[in-house]
């Protein structure tokens, strides 16, 4: 992967060849993602290390490192939420929907590949386009939905077919299964043979796994023949060596030995499937060898010899069963580690919202300011931004205890809160440090900002503050500062003005606001009130 450490088009082009084409080699693919994630990070770009993070975690679900994908797509997640990156997001929440189609959760799974298709928008490519669909009509069958996923098929078929797509191949695949498997064996024949007419209109040769298919829906429908062609014509493919799935031979040969059996030759049958039998327990394939007991069973009946297949239908049974429990406690094991994860992002979150919030008053703290308002800042040519200090604060503390100063501190930030959470939605309120308080107003501009202002100062004014206080007068002075008057706006400028306006209205007698709209302050005097 030298070569694509150059330029950030190279790395990006290099990520979309895997995202947006078929690859049966997992392994190589994820080493490809591992080495593009380390030149982006030389690169700083944050948006490509993500994607290469995407891939991985795809990878990794196709190797069946279920809990590994779920952990590392849910910080992609996470990323492609706060950066709005909708095409980001359309291919996390797919590979999520297979996460879930993995774990038997067809709503869950679902659910996600309807976001997937939701999410899709200029930036997603022709080829999302038509898989996000093609894959929310398998999740569709997979929920029991089959009418609604003949309308997505039909509509990634079209998109397909406009656009010249290679892509239309494994959809009429998709299609073909779940209509047969739905037990619509005429809709799926017709499938199928669209999809064999397809492949010889556009010179293509089928993936082993799609003749596969084909075979399957022949053997159902009785074409026992056809079928065995269709079958030596995959396995020829699959020695092609183009194609790395350890399952991939043992289970076209278990195919070809069921249409071997409706053909009636059983001893060609019993040497294929003990071909299967033999890779199966070579590899360790025991999902696959569950269903070799199954054809065994099967094909000892055929041949009338039923004592041989009553004991291969035990040795099935008790092969089933086990890795039945064997699969629930992987599915187990998958759903805490996604727990787990999940639990810790929260938590996780948790303590970062606690390092941006004071522990007194409960409101955002300097930190938050300091991320937040920069950009804030820079975007918001109206916004506006005031400096609140209590007057006479050490009065309070002095005479009363600072308990009784913490509580008065409390009761003012309770006051703030409310008054920009009425008026000003999106505003917020920090403390800055002792009794001083930064309000932010967003959209608010100079009149209303200030009436805004004077009416919580006001508030705080008018307050009851003699169970606290015993009649010791809490009031605030502010100064506000607007990014409309500065010049070159930024959070130290702003400040200052906001600071030096604040120590006018503490020097013009406190209880007041001062803004480049009002100098003259607004008093706290009764005739002013």
């Amino acid at each position: 992967m030298d070569e694509l450490a150059i330029t950030a088009e190279a790395l990006s082009a290099a990520l979309l060849s895997i995202e947006d084409e078929r690859s049966w080699n997992a392994t190589a693919e994820l080493r490809n993602a591992l080495a593009i994630e380390q030149s982006a990070l030389a690169l700083g770009d944050e948006s490509l290390v993500m994607r290469a993070r995407l891939v991985q975690a795809n990878m990794r679900l196709r190797s069946g490192d279920v809990a590994g994908a779920s952990e590392q797509i849910l910080h992609v997640h996470q990323w492609a939420v706060a950066h709005d990156d909708h095409r980001l997001m359309a291919r996390t929440h797919l590979v999520w929907s297979y996460i879930h189609g993995h774990l038997s959760d067809a709503e869950q799974a679902l659910e996600h590949a309807v976001l997937a298709v939701e999410l899709l928008d200029e930036s997603a490519t022709t080829h999302m386009h038509i898989w996000h669909r093609t894959k929310l009509a398998d999740a569709l069958w997979a929920a029991g939905s089959m009418d609604q996923a003949r309308v997505r098929y039909k509509q990634a078929e079209q998109l397909a077919v406009e656009t010249g797509s290679p892509a239309l191949l494994c959809l009429l695949n998709n299609y073909a299964f779940t209509e047969f498997d739905t037990g619509n064996q005429k809709r799926a024949e017709q499938v199928a043979d669209r999809l064999l007419r397809l492949a010889d209109e556009l010179g293509e040769q089928l993936e082993p796994a799609y003749l596969d298919t084909v075979g399957w829906i022949q053997i159902g429908n009785g074409r026992f023949a056809e079928a065995e062609a269709t079958m030596r014509r995959c396995i020829e493919r699959h020695d092609e060596g183009c194609y790395d799935a350890a399952d991939g031979l043992p289970m076209y040969l278990l195919t070809l030995a069921r249409a071997q059996r409706g053909l009636g030759a059983y001893e060609r049958a019993q040497a294929t499937l003990d071909t299967s039998r033999g890779m199966c327990e070579e590899r360790d394939l025991g999902d696959l060898l569950v269903r070799v007991h199954q054809e065994q069973a099967e094909l000892h009946a055929a041949r009338g010899d039923f004592a041989a297949a009553f004991a291969a239908h035990k040795t099935f049974f008790t092969a089933y069963q086990n890795r039945h429990s064997v699969r629930r406690e992987a599915r187990t094991r998958t759903r805490q580690a996604m727990f787990e994860t999940d639990e810790a992002r929260q938590e996780a979150e948790r303590f970062r919202e606690q390092a941006r919030r004071d522990p007194l008053t409960g409101l955002h703290n300097r930190r938050y300011v300091d991320e937040k308002l920069p950009a804030m800042i820079q975007s918001d040519p109206s916004l506006t931004l005031a400096l609140v200090d209590l007057d006479h604060f050490k009065q309070v503390n002095d005479r009363l205890s600072h308990h009784v100063g913490d509580q008065v501190l409390i009761a003012v930030a309770d006051l703030l809160a409310r008054g920009v959470a009425a008026a000003c939605p999106d505003g917020f309120v920090a403390r800055m440090g002792g009794e001083e308080f930064l309000i932010v107003l967003p959209g608010a501009g100079p009149h209303r900002a200030t009436a805004l202002l004077d009416g919580i100062r006001r508030s705080v004014r008018a307050h009851d503050w003699v169970p606290l206080t015993h009649g010791l007068p809490v009031t605030v002075s502010i100064g506000v500062a607007l990014v409309a008057e500065d010049p070159a706006p930024s959070q130290p400028s702003l400040l200052s003005t906001a600071d030096s306006r604040l120590y006018a209205a503490k020097h013009a007698g406190r209880d007041r606001v001062v803004s480049v709209t009002d100098r003259r302050e607004h008093s706290a005097h009764a005739s002013a009130a």
